[in-house]
């Protein structure tokens, strides 16, 4: 291919509608959000550029620390539970016969047809208190009631006179599942990248040597992972840490997350300087992750080449 510099016309063209986009779609909305962010209220909708930093100094104020130190766990939880299940997944479509390979992969992405409103709906079918995993339990329940029955071993007394569905909805554990639900393909197609490169014969080498299998993978398969690990991490991690529709329709009253109190800010207080300051925090925390995952590669590739 011919430098740019050839052509320079050409790289005009087909560059400038994608860069002038970007310029007025994303980076001009953004730096009035930042603007916003030295703003202070002088009525019920007029606001004047101050260059104030009071409304970052009042996102610091305990409140709001515990609450992002509460999206932060659970965003961290939703990464971890999503590399504990998408480890496997990855692995599997890894040593799939390859003509199953794409089938599995289609399996994977095959949420991101449908809108994520109608999952998380549908996730609220699946968990509440009449929903399928409640029908199954109490189905179980009986089965089991049933045998005891038979066996004349007091079934009431053992289970109980009757079925108590679990309280599976509005609560923290149904964030963390909707989340892990929403964001577990974004941490398997990472680590399928990466398990994909992986040299099979490094496997069968530390099996011959003796390693065990859970030492094989420990040793040999996590570490030359490791690359995406981190990356499914971070695109796990980062819409996580901002996720409102999820905490908003699974979360109870102490379940909402970060990104439910910038939503507020804007549409039910109208306090758009604090929701813009409490918005670029975020971005800020966004910027620091990718900047360590950076560095990282940074360091990767230095020690590649020496």
């Amino acid at each position: 291919m011919e430098s740019w510099r050839r052509n320079p016309l050409v790289f005009w063209v087909i560059g400038l509608p994608p860069t002038a986009w970007l310029l007025v779609f994303f980076l001009v909305p953004l730096a009035l959000v930042w603007v916003l962010s030295f703003a202070e209220l002088r009525g019920v909708v007029d606001m004047e550029v101050t260059g104030t930093l009071a409304n970052y100094w009042r996102a610091l104020d305990p409140l709001y620390l515990q609450i992002f130190g509460k999206s932060f766990v659970f965003a961290g939880l939703t990464t971890l539970v999503s590399l504990v299940f998408g480890f496997p997944v990855a692995l599997a479509i890894v040593f799939a016969p390859r003509r199953w390979r794409a089938v599995l992969l289609l399996l994977v992405i095959l949420p991101f047809w449908t809108n994520l409103l109608i999952r998380t709906y549908a996730l609220i079918a699946v968990l509440r208190t009449r929903g399928f995993v409640n029908f199954a339990l109490e189905w179980g329940w009986d089965q089991a009631n049933a045998v005891l029955a038979f066996a004349g071993l007091g079934a009431h007394q053992l289970l109980g006179e009757r079925f108590e569905p679990l309280e599976l909805l509005y609560n923290n554990v149904a964030v963390v599942i909707g989340l892990v639900y929403v964001h577990l393909p974004f941490m398997v197609l990472p680590l399928y990248a990466s398990l994909e490169k992986l040299d099979r014969s490094l496997i069968e080498a530390a099996l011959d040597l003796g390693a065990s299998q859970m030492r094989a993978f420990a040793t040999v398969v996590v570490p030359l992972a490791l690359p995406g690990i981190i990356s499914g991490a971070i695109l796990v991690f980062i819409p996580a840490l901002g996720s409102f529709l999820t905490p908003d329709l699974l979360g109870g009253t102490d379940s909402q997350m970060i990104a439910n109190v910038i939503e507020r800010q804007f549409k039910s207080a109208n306090d758009w300087p604090f929701g813009s300051a409490l918005s670029f925090l975020l971005m800020y925390l966004t910027f620091g992750a990718l900047a360590l995952r950076a560095l990282y590669s940074r360091r990767t590739a230095g020690q590649g080449r020496a």
